[in-house]
């Protein structure tokens, strides 16, 4: 069965702005591009990738699609429009369009202070760009309020197609009730995806009842595998964390496993 990863970043530093960075931080601040990726992508058999936004600025996701005209693993790239500037989002979308490998939109909603930020009634007309173009958002869910905010955007916007980043910051040690509670809230809708990606917890931590969680309330035909990359550098680096991934879906049985490792997100972004 192939492979895809697909959640994946690159970036520079020292040619775009990454305003969350903190210069201190000598594992995350530092250029990370295809040469530093490749060797990963080989030694585990992944066929492509999605290349997904890390600055809510025009200067990183052309950046992106500079770097992914050269390294044919790409085989999608979730770049940014200004979702709160509906007019210029209109204008951007337009020609992000017309680029090879335009999977979809993500903006950094987890940096902003207000978890309400989508709600905004200039965020929800930028949305709807996305929905009527049948434009894919990345969401990313690290507080539960924002998938409180998911709930309301699928009852108001039923027809956008929503992938929720990381499975939407599982509590590791902490109680997985409202957590579970949420997550199958949005899972009703049909339309909205996730990522079993971004996971982290203590070392030694078993990720399996946490997957399980995510397969019994999407299926394995709502998610997708997703390495990270290069934030997982802060949990040992890449191999670690895509195998043990890896590892629990392989677990399932190649009917679980299939759409997890492949078939969701080549559907999903219809990637090339």
């Amino acid at each position: 069965m192939p492979l895809i990863d697909a959640h994946q970043h690159f970036w520079n530093p020292a040619t775009v702005a990454y305003p969350w960075m903190d210069p201190a931080d000598a594992v995350i601040h530092r250029h990370y591009g295809p040469e530093h990726l490749a060797p990963h992508l080989e030694r585990h058999g992944i066929a492509g990738t999605v290349l997904v936004q890390s600055a809510d600025s025009d200067e990183d996701t052309d950046a992106m699609f500079a770097v992914a005209a050269g390294f044919p693993a790409v085989l999608g790239v979730v770049g940014y429009v200004p979702l709160d500037d509906p007019a210029r989002a209109a204008d951007r979308l337009t020609e992000l369009a017309a680029r090879p490998g335009f999977a979809g939109i993500r903006n950094l909603i987890h940096d902003r202070p207000d978890p309400d930020w989508l709600l905004r009634p200039e965020v929800i007309d930028g949305l709807r760009l996305l929905e009527r173009a049948d434009v894919p958002f990345d969401l990313v869910a690290v507080l539960p309020r924002h998938l409180e905010v998911l709930l309301e955007l699928s009852e108001r916007l039923p027809e956008l197609r929503v992938v929720v980043d990381h499975l939407a910051a599982p509590p590791f040690g902490g109680d997985p009730g409202p957590w579970r509670e949420l997550l199958a809230a949005v899972a009703a809708n049909p339309r909205v995806h996730a990522k079993v990606s971004g996971l982290y917890p203590a070392p030694g931590t078993d990720l399996r009842p946490w997957i399980d969680t995510a397969v019994e309330l999407f299926g394995p035909d709502r998610l997708m595998l997703g390495s990270d990359w290069p934030i997982a550098e802060r949990a040992g680096g890449f191999d670690p964390v895509w195998s043990a991934l890896v590892d629990v879906v392989d677990g399932y049985g190649p009917e679980v496993a299939a759409p997890l490792r492949s078939v969701t997100a080549r559907r999903f972004y219809r990637l090339g």
